[in-house]
């Protein structure tokens, strides 16, 4: 039976197929469809954790004790996850345990472009991957039986393009599940000194053994021949595909099974032609262990380091290979003379009313990973600094006890205060911060996808949990000055900021109202403006809403295909000029 799927529908179909018992993981884009279509399947245990570390960590629990069990994530939350893989790594499991991990080259929804194979080299466990949909659901199957075979984690790396894309899939049936039941062996799954020193020297054994089965195993790796012996590409992934179709007369390497390395099938293949390149998205990882293996080979002076290797860029580097390239069809002109389309918040988003009133404060701003981000752009400019997840609330402790003479507001999201905001209030609270700390609450994990959280009352698989509420927490933490706001209601907002801000202690202003994207309500009536009322203050379009516009020498109007009816713009004019629709 053929599938049309994606590659990460693909994903999880082979988990399906491969007989896994749970999984686990975080939404990010480019990895978060996995988890999502997993969850449809019957007879498989699904859940959001709140954050990568923890989604690892109940995987490792599930795999130690038999269970096949795949962790879903995107590469930044691989650093979030590096500490439970680097000792899973010596620790081993019983049951096969694949980390999904999805970079993103190009940077198409994310603050990095780090590649996941420097994890896989740090921690020593073997790397997959798949070039499309065909592969991504072979490779997980195939992940499982590696990591049983070697007792150790397999990371299945995609990209946003291999996650993303389209192939018709061979499905077959679910194998039967393992027997799970944890047998006892401390000197295993306890790396106390005096057993870990043993497990590292078992981790370089494995190592070997591995890449000796990467360098002769028959379905990952994949030689196509070429028409001629002058040129020989490395390559992988997905620019294995595109270097086929632009280098048709080239002969190319593809390791599925990235690493270890297949040291002896390089080497193999490399002495059949006269000159080798090595075509790699982001770093320069496979090149430089070509060279070390003594393999004469272009790569990073002709492959750019940044970006997502699309085949135009890859055309690029046939030219500089052999010159006199062909010109490539050229895209479609664009029109000339439009309008940039910077991204904004949605229209009804509450985040732009939490965002508006803090313009109205001569604050330094410190923000994080999601919708939210969106408020530093024009006309609210109201983020200074942003890092990682859970860095809005620690990075405006770190200013405070820097002697930042302004006053610093921290903001992030109420999925994100679960992921890792926590222990950064608990930071605040516990070192006797003075940071304001703002939490913007819609109910949702909205930029990936509106998933839910712990705060949401629902799991993945759709049955009801208890909804973890952020005062309680805060109030657990220490936190005294707690303060739950309608970010619409303008002028109450604004009182709050205003007091808490001039406050010498820590306070907490939790910012609540759903995001009506989610909800797929209005949050009320259509508002339209009273064009004899309206004195052309152009105060309402500070807001930023794209359902306000204005022509030259008229008055704004709201366009009422875009209006949610959230009421941010009648709180902002002092006029009375705009009101619901009759």
């Amino acid at each position: 039976m053929r599938k049309l799927l994606t590659g990460n529908e693909a994903i999880a179909r082979g988990a399906w197929e491969g007989g896994v018992t749970a999984a686990f993981g975080y939404p990010g884009t480019p990895s978060t469809e996995i988890l999502e279509n997993l969850v449809k399947y019957e007879g498989v245990y699904c859940e959001w954790s709140p954050n990568e570390k923890v989604a690892l960590e109940a995987a490792a629990g599930a795999s130690i004790a038999g269970a096949r069990t795949i962790v879903t994530m995107k590469h930044v939350g691989l650093n979030v996850a590096a500490d439970p893989l680097m000792t899973l790594s010596y620790v081993g499991v019983r049951g096969g345990l694949v980390l999904c991990v999805a970079d993103d080259p190009g940077q198409h929804s994310s603050q990095t472009e780090q590649d996941t194979r420097h994890y896989a080299r740090l921690a020593k466990v073997p790397v997959l991957e798949p070039a499309n949909a065909v592969e991504a659901r072979a490779f997980l199957m195939e992940g499982f039986e590696i990591s049983e075979k070697y007792g150790c984690p397999v990371i299945l790396r995609t990209t946003t393009c291999v996650g993303h894309s389209r192939a018709l899939v061979e499905c077959g049936e679910a194998r039967d599940k393992n027997k799970t039941e944890f047998v006892k062996d401390p000197t295993h799954f306890v790396p106390l000194p005096l057993w870990g020193r043993k497990l590292r020297v078992k981790v370089e054994e494995r190592l070997d053994a591995q890449a000796a089965d990467a360098a002769n195993h028959p379905t990952l790796n994949k030689i196509w021949e070429g028409s001629g012996k002058d040129l020989g590409i490395i390559t992988s992934g997905i620019t294995a595909l595109y270097c086929k179709e632009i280098f048709p007369e080239a002969g190319i390497l593809k390791p599925g099974w990235a690493f270890p390395f297949p040291d002896e099938l390089i080497k193999k293949f490399a002495g059949e032609y006269k000159q080798v390149a090595v075509i790699e998205e982001g770093d320069p990882i496979l090149e430089e262990h070509v060279k070390s293996l003594g393999v004469k080979c272009s790569g990073k002076d002709i492959v750019p380091r940044c970006g997502e290797l699309t085949p135009d860029k890859i055309h690029e580097i046939r030219g500089k290979l052999f010159g006199g390239n062909e010109p490539l069809p050229q895209p479609v002109k664009q029109a000339e003379g439009l309008p940039t389309r910077p991204p904004v918040f949605c229209a009804g988003c509450p985040h732009r009313a939490l965002f508006y009133a803090l313009t109205k404060f001569d604050v330094l701003v410190t923000g994080d990973i999601g919708c939210y981000s969106l408020g530093v752009f024009p006309p609210l400019g109201r983020t200074d600094v942003l890092i990682c997840m859970g860095g809005g609330f620690t990075l405006a402790h770190g200013m405070d006890k820097a002697g930042e003479k302004k006053k610093v507001v921290g903001v992030l999201g109420d999925s994100t205060f679960f992921h890792s905001g926590m222990t950064g209030l608990l930071d605040v609270v516990y070192n006797n911060g003075v940071s304001t700390l703002i939490v913007v609450d819609n109910t949702s994990t909205a930029m990936t996808g509106h998933q839910d959280h712990p705060g949401t009352g629902r799991t993945i698989m759709g049955n009801p949990a208890p909804a973890a509420r952020i005062e309680e927490i805060a109030r657990a933490c220490g936190m005294k000055r707690i303060t739950v706001v309608d970010p619409f209601d303008q002028q109450n907002i604004h009182d709050v900021l205003e007091r808490e801000i001039a406050a010498e202690e820590p306070s907490l202003i939790i910012s609540r109202a759903p995001c009506p994207l989610n909800i797929r309500r209005m949050p009320g009536p259509k508002r339209v403006i009273q064009a004899d009322q309206c004195k052309k203050c152009r105060a309402c379009l500070k807001c930023g809403c794209p359902a306000i516009t204005i022509k030259a020498g008229e008055a704004p109007k709201i366009d009422p295909l875009l209006c949610a009816g959230c009421r941010l713009c009648e709180g902002i004019c002092k006029f009375g000029a705009i009101k619901p629709e009759a």
